[in-house]
């Protein structure tokens, strides 16, 4: 998107369904890690672990947030995002796309801490990964807790453009 050409009203369709379909990986990496947490302590402590479909989940769903991630980055860049809504504040203009942002960076750093600590064996970047598990938690609370406040305190409907796709 150039400078000179409008921001789009609404998300595309594959917009939303990149960002509904990221929730719900990450929803899945949160519900079912255990299976990797346990084969990872194993693999630590020398020990051999089972094959648990659960663990391949983990790993495939990660590949597939990265590459979604990096869909979505390239639709922001091209096709452009809609405006904040006029009556948002601007330290909250500033503040949403910071959180953005940083959705992309740690949804991206975790795929790669959590590929590096598994097919390479760098447990630096497991505690990493560990580490962008929390800050990652943080980004999702303030991302949900936004819709309420949008629609209760600022009046608008923010989140309809996250539903329904615009042309």
């Amino acid at each position: 998107m150039t400078a000179t050409t409008a921001a789009p009203q609404g998300y595309s369709a594959t917009q939303i369904a990149l960002h509904w379909a990221v929730a719900v990986l990450v929803a899945g990496q949160y519900i079912f890690k255990d299976a990797i947490s346990g084969a990872w302590d194993a693999i630590r402590a020398g020990e051999t672990y089972a094959f648990d479909p659960l663990i391949l989940a983990h790993v495939a769903g990660g590949a597939l947030i990265l590459a979604f991630v990096v869909s979505r980055l390239v639709l922001r860049l091209t096709r452009g995002v809609p405006a904040a809504p006029e009556n948002e504040p601007a330290p909250l203009k500033t503040l949403s796309h910071i959180a953005h942002w940083a959705f992309y960076a740690v949804l991206a750093a975790m795929a790669v801490t959590g590929s590096l600590a598994w097919f390479a064996d760098v447990t630096p970047a497991a505690q990493a990964h560990n580490v962008l598990k929390v800050v990652l938690l943080a980004l999702i609370a303030l991302h949900v807790l936004a819709v309420p406040f949008h629609r209760l305190v600022l009046k608008n409907n923010v989140m309809r453009r996250m539903i329904r796709p615009s042309a």
